[in-house]
């Protein structure tokens, strides 16, 4: 074989997904994001459902996935991405229709359009990307974030007695009757990506079956927040994210 033909997209074991375009990426390194846009990427291609796909990204680093991923999107207040997606899907209902939502935008301000629109069993997928921090606005303190983790709001670590508990939310939405289906992964190994992307088959394929609402939490770093390097954020999570956040399917309705 030749050269040329050698290097052609189909001949390679690895490309980048056709869905995602050539817009210069502004995460920062490390960042998980890029990554899970990846996969999101290539379960719709696998799935043929490139012309038949609505995502929904509200405010914060979640809000420039439009930039990345060529599917249609709509763009919603902060934290109404479930409201906005419940919308979208029932009057589109043969749409395959996504939230894309971080942890400070899904666990705090949209705490009760992520909870009534999972207990309602709308059959969307909620890609939950939990880096414990806000990572946009200035590293700020979130609903997830650990006990004794500094950020900038909390510089000496939250304290339980003053800042209440990490927040758990995807166990919580685990308890409703209308999700099928919630599931914890994250993107740090290729073990973990390839776990990570048949998570997010599954969640869409649930959503097109309509068996109701399928959670995909990613647990991810953010280097910039955590004032780490990306090896070494890599290694805090797995220290420190993955034992109050464990990987794996904390429910899941066949």
């Amino acid at each position: 074989m030749e050269l040329n033909e050698i290097i052609k997209p189909e001949n390679l074991v690895y490309a980048k997904p056709g869905l995602m375009n050539d817009h210069p990426m502004h995460y920062c390194p490390g960042c998980s994001h890029g990554v899970i846009h990846k996969l999101i990427a290539e379960v719709i291609a696998d799935m043929g459902m490139e012309e038949e796909t609505i995502g929904v990204s509200p405010v914060g680093c979640a809000v420039f996935a439009y930039n990345y991923l060529d599917i249609d999107w709509l763009e919603a207040a902060h934290g109404r991405a479930p409201a906005v997606a419940t919308a979208l899907k029932r009057l589109n209902p043969g749409k395959m229709v996504f939230t894309y939502q971080g942890d400070g935008d899904l666990a705090a301000i949209g705490t009760a359009e992520t909870i009534h629109a999972a207990n309602r069993g709308e059959n969307i997928v909620i890609v939950f990307v939990n880096n414990a921090i806000y990572g946009m606005t200035g590293g700020q303190m979130a609903p997830t974030t650990l006990e004794k983790m500094p950020t900038s709001t909390c510089p000496y670590g939250r304290m339980v007695e003053l800042n209440g508990y990490p927040l758990k939310i995807a166990d919580l939405l685990a308890l409703l009757e209308g999700t099928c289906l919630v599931t914890r992964q994250s993107v740090h190994t290729a073990a973990a990506v390839r776990k990570a992307k048949r998570s997010l088959r599954k969640a869409f394929d649930n959503a097109m079956a309509g068996k109701g609402t399928s959670i995909v939490e990613f647990v991810s770093t953010c280097s910039s927040g955590w004032k780490m390097t990306p090896e070494k954020s890599n290694d805090w999570m797995v220290e420190n994210m993955f034992p109050f956040y464990p990987l794996g399917d904390l429910k899941n309705v066949e």
